[in-house]
């Protein structure tokens, strides 16, 4: 169920260049399904900042009724809110969206998590959860360099890691098709998070295999009301539109035209 709440940060840090982690308690946690959602944050009561900021959720503590997000502080919005401290409270509305299907993967098997930049927080959720089932993880973690890397500690825990920088600065060099390329086919899903170039290029390495992907796209509302966030499908319908915000965030892989 959706709802709207005063949410109190538990601590607020900076793991990166311009990258935040913020935990959160309140008990909009208790409402969240699945690791992919995301939550519209008001960072301001002032006008000129009205419109929330979608931000996806990294973690997920309902015992301590405490959830974990990762942003980028690059805009107006995002800068005021890397202002908050402990015991500040957060107006937040979520979860939002539909994420990724879990039980698509069953224990035993293999599973591939791409992630690129700021779609890497919402695989970090994903891995824990398909780890304690019992799947194996292999994660493909792509940024533009080494002052921008996080979570790398938190995601080797889990399973096999590997970064990847566009300038070479950590990792391997190049993309995340670049490890990709020496993984081979050997797993039975795929799941990936990122900019549409890494999406459009993942989903084309492994055509045949199951996967699903995780679009990021401006949004307004956040509930499927403005339509500010609509993608056409693949089916060739000029009425077949989708919104990322209520649709999604999560669909099945070529069920979106890239």
């Amino acid at each position: 169920m959706i709802i709207q709440d005063r949410m109190t940060v538990t601590s607020q840090k900076q793991v990166a260049h311009n990258i935040f982690e913020m935990k959160l308690s309140g008990k909009l946690v208790g409402e969240i399904s699945s690791p992919g959602q995301f939550v519209h944050i008001r960072v301001s009561d002032s006008y000129e900042l009205l419109l929330r900021r979608p931000i996806s959720i990294a973690s997920i503590n309902k015992v301590e009724n405490e959830m974990t997000i990762l942003y980028r502080a690059e805009g107006q919005g995002t800068n005021e809110l890397s202002k908050k401290r402990e015991g500040d409270e957060v107006d937040v509305l979520g979860p939002l969206g539909n994420g990724f299907p879990v039980a698509e993967t069953a224990p035993g098997e293999t599973a591939v998590l791409v992630g690129g930049g700021i779609g890497v927080p919402p695989l970090y959720e994903l891995s824990k959860q398909l780890t304690a089932k019992g799947v194996r993880c292999i994660h493909v973690l792509g940024f533009q360099s080494d002052n921008v890397v996080f979570y790398e500690e938190e995601f080797s825990t889990l399973g096999e890691t590997h970064i990847v920088t566009v300038d070479g600065t950590k990792g391997a060099a190049g993309f995340v098709t670049t490890v990709m390329e020496n993984l081979g086919n050997d797993f039975s899903t795929y799941y990936s998070c990122g900019p549409m170039p890494m999406l459009e290029a993942v989903q084309n390495m492994y055509t045949g295999k199951k996967g699903f992907l995780s679009f990021e796209q401006r949004m307004g509302c956040g509930i499927g009301a403005c339509f500010a966030c609509v993608c056409q499908t693949t089916e060739g319908n000029d009425k077949a539109y989708i919104k990322v915000c209520s649709d999604g965030p999560v669909f099945p892989a070529g069920m979106v035209s890239i």
